[in-house]
């Protein structure tokens, strides 16, 4: 006698796309969860087109496998924003660069397109966490702000120190001076 299961088993191509979502989840620097309801085929291409172009890769899953792959992954934190229609965007890199990304491929569809939130590293982000990442300048402008900062107290402690020896300088040469006037002129 056959014994009915309610849960289909596993094929090995939802094995294999289950093993790639891992991989996916496992090697991004920074995720994003977006409900893309609404959007039209030709604009599903637009953004994705869009987001290529700037190193975020966009793809659509079932939520049942995205949610294995994450256990797989061991980015369980990732499982509560995937339900209803998913688009999981990823990047390898610059994780303001995706959020960046986003912003830009989904302004002229905000009408039907939602942002969840996302992950960064294995920390938690939500939806208004990613517009602010989005917000940053550039990774150069950080990058030169955190040198002006760290040079600013070397440059200062340097002057300071060029001033000592100024001020040192002024002093001997006032000595020699005084020196000079006190031996009729006959200064060494």
């Amino acid at each position: 006698m056959e014994v009915e299961t309610t849960e289909p088993m596993p094929t090995d191509e939802k094995r294999q796309a289950v093993a790639e979502l891992a991989d996916l989840i496992r090697n991004s620097s920074a995720m994003a969860v977006a409900d893309y309801r609404g959007l039209k085929v030709s604009e599903m291409q637009t953004v994705r087109r869009s987001l290529r172009d700037a190193g975020v890769q966009l793809h659509i899953a079932k939520n049942r496998l995205l949610k294995i792959a994450a256990d797989e992954a061991g980015t369980e934190e990732l499982k509560p924003m995937l339900s209803g229609p998913t688009a999981l965007a990823t990047i390898d890199g610059d994780e303001v660069a995706l959020a960046k990304a986003l912003q830009e491929a989904f302004r002229p569809y905000s009408r039907v397109v939602t942002l969840r939130g996302g992950m960064l590293g294995n920390r938690s982000i939500d939806a208004a966490q990613l517009s602010r990442l989005a917000s940053l300048p550039p990774r150069e402008v950080l990058l030169a702000k955190l040198a002006g900062g760290m040079a600013a107290p070397i440059s200062g402690m340097a002057g300071v120190l060029a001033g000592n020896l100024r001020n040192l300088v002024g002093v001997l040469s006032a000595v020699a001076d005084k020196k000079r006037e006190t031996e009729g002129g006959t200064a060494a």
